[in-house]
């Protein structure tokens, strides 16, 4: 009873340490009621199959977690209308399943090791599961630790230097110690050690805040220049009306909207992720005959020097199945297609500028590792009303410059928005602000909308780059250099947010460096487990010699 306790204190701490209703002081504790179990089963019990008893109560754990802060999947909805189980069902299961096995090995590694190398190899394999869960074709870092301080901007401005991934090394050293201090004082009741670890601790957690607001109150960073921007929300239900009503209406309402709320100099009009065609998707082929895009051309005539920007749906045609890309599927008519969720510049008399989405969703806009699951699942991808196969992808990310001014934009799309390192290669590319180009209304009145909208106040942090954020359903909103919300808009509501955002140059040294944290963890990981090997390979020469 005692081992299933701290498992559930364990769940619950890490769930309400979460955003945006969470309080994530409890972060620097979540974690230790889950070591404490592990180490009095492992040395104090009398199971017989110790090995499997804490890896039931871990899933337990992060079973619960996964479920209260993400389970807001259950929004998401089948062709037919109904929830899709599948939708909250696979995320939770298979992440929490991810999540136990890590916690797992660091018990097989604290049994072989002790206890003090165990520690070190919890921090270093926890930290490499969060770097790999931001690469590879399951990618889910949703539950990255360093996450939770997304609606505390003003405690986590050293992420300009460590990034998120920084601040989930920090969480980790911090429970890792805490649990420590418990061990030294259970083992010899001695007040000093106790009051010197405490003094440890309370400076571990405190130095780094007290450094954010020193950089908090000195921001004193120059921008080389402002634009006016113009973010649009048409409050389009994607379950319905996107793919019932014309495209023409669509688009017509959206201009109309762009149209009613320019009451002053727009440099910039940005619509949400697939805002146009509606239904279906534009040939990059044909983007110059576009009616749809020659209407938006239509529209910036009669608003010079703006440029309009704005996520669509878009595939490229392949006539032969020679050098086909590794996305593409075959049509009943026998040609070849690769489709996209992209973002386009589109500026009367030049060519349509257009980026293709980096980071996909697993199972709705890509079907992973299609080779090895295919033959096992079929076409068993959560459709939410978009394709069922896998979108194309830009290897590289693109900043679109602007010919009238200063202003060039990072068209970040969506999901892409939760990923460090990735956005840093927009930076590099030049931009001076962010386009954030989205569409939450998948999941209704949910976490999931405001959890993804303070996800990217980190993206500014790390950056230093102004945020402008057009959701279809909401919340648009622009976001400082710091990390702030300055202006938002109501959920739900149709309408349009105006900002003026600053154009910042430079580069953070986060921005350079990316997430080092993690690959000095993968160092340290990589000669924890050498030191295993060599320890057991030694071990076993001297019992032969004996």
């Amino acid at each position: 009873m005692k081992h299933l306790l701290l498992t559930l204190i364990a769940a619950m701490l890490l769930s309400v340490s979460w955003p945006t209703y969470g309080v994530p002081f409890f972060i620097f504790i979540a974690l230790v009621p889950l070591l404490v179990m592990e180490h009095d089963i492992s040395k104090f019990s009398k199971y017989s199959r110790k090995s499997w008893v804490v890896f039931g109560l871990s899933y337990l754990c992060f079973v619960i977690w996964n479920a209260v802060t993400t389970g807001w999947l259950y929004g998401s909805k089948n062709p037919d209308g109904s929830h899709s189980m599948m939708a909250v069902l696979f995320p939770v299961l298979i992440n929490s399943l991810l999540y136990s096995l890590v916690f797992q090995c660091y018990h097989w590694y604290k049994n072989a090791q002790g206890t003090y190398w165990g520690l070190a190899f919890f921090v270093s394999i926890w930290m490499c599961f969060e770097k790999f869960h931001l690469n590879w074709e399951l990618t889910w870092p949703w539950l990255n630790l360093g996450n939770s301080f997304s609606e505390y901007p003003k405690l986590i401005q050293w992420y300009d230097t460590i990034g998120a991934t920084g601040g989930s090394f920090w969480i980790l050293i911090i429970n890792v110690f805490i649990f420590y201090t418990i061990r030294i004082w259970q083992a010899g009741r001695k007040r000093k050690s106790l009051i010197i670890n405490s003094s440890v601790i309370a400076l571990l957690i405190g130095i780094p805040m007290i450094i954010s607001i020193v950089k908090y109150n000195n921001f004193n960073e120059k921008p080389i220049g402002e634009v006016n921007v113009l973010m649009l929300q048409p409050e389009l239900d994607p379950y319905n009306e996107k793919y019932q009503k014309d495209s023409i209406t669509i688009q017509n309402e959206l201009l109309s909207l762009a149209e009613e709320h320019s009451t002053t100099k727009i440099d910039y009009y940005i619509a949400p992720e697939t805002a146009i065609p509606g239904r279906g998707s534009i040939s990059e082929t044909a983007f110059e005959k576009s009616e749809l895009l020659n209407n938006v051309k239509s529209f910036l005539t009669k608003h010079p020097q703006s440029i309009f920007a704005s996520g669509i749906s878009s595939h490229k045609y392949y006539l032969n199945s020679e050098n086909l890309p590794k996305e593409a599927y075959q049509t009943s008519s026998g040609t070849w297609v690769e489709s996209y969720n992209s973002a386009v510049q589109i500026i009367p008399n030049q060519k349509v500028e257009v980026y293709h989405k980096g980071k996909l969703v697993p199972g709705v806009e890509i079907f992973p590792y299609m080779s090895y699951l295919k033959p096992i699942l079929g076409d068993a991808m959560i459709n939410l009303g978009g394709t069922v196969a896998s979108l194309g992808i830009d290897k590289e990310r693109v900043a679109f410059s602007n010919p009238y001014n200063k202003g060039k934009m990072a068209p970040i799309i969506c999901y892409e928005s939760i990923y460090g390192e990735f956005v840093t290669d927009y930076v590099k590319k030049g931009a001076n602000f962010f386009a954030i180009m989205t569409n939450d209304s998948w999941w209704g009145v949910t976490e999931g909308h405001r959890q993804l909208l303070s996800y990217a106040r980190m993206r500014s942090i790390e950056t230093r780059r102004e945020i402008a954020r057009a959701a279809n359903s909401g919340i648009s909103a622009h976001i400082n250099a710091l990390g702030e919300i300055e202006e938002d808009t109501l959920y739900g509501d149709k309408t349009a947010l105006f900002s003026k955002i600053k154009l910042y140059e430079g580069e953070t040294f986060y921005t350079r460096t990316g997430d080092f944290i993690s690959r000095i963890c993968m160092f340290a990981f990589g000669f924890l487990l050498f030191y295993l090997i060599f320890n057991w390979i030694k071990t076993k020469i001297d019992s032969k010699k004996a």
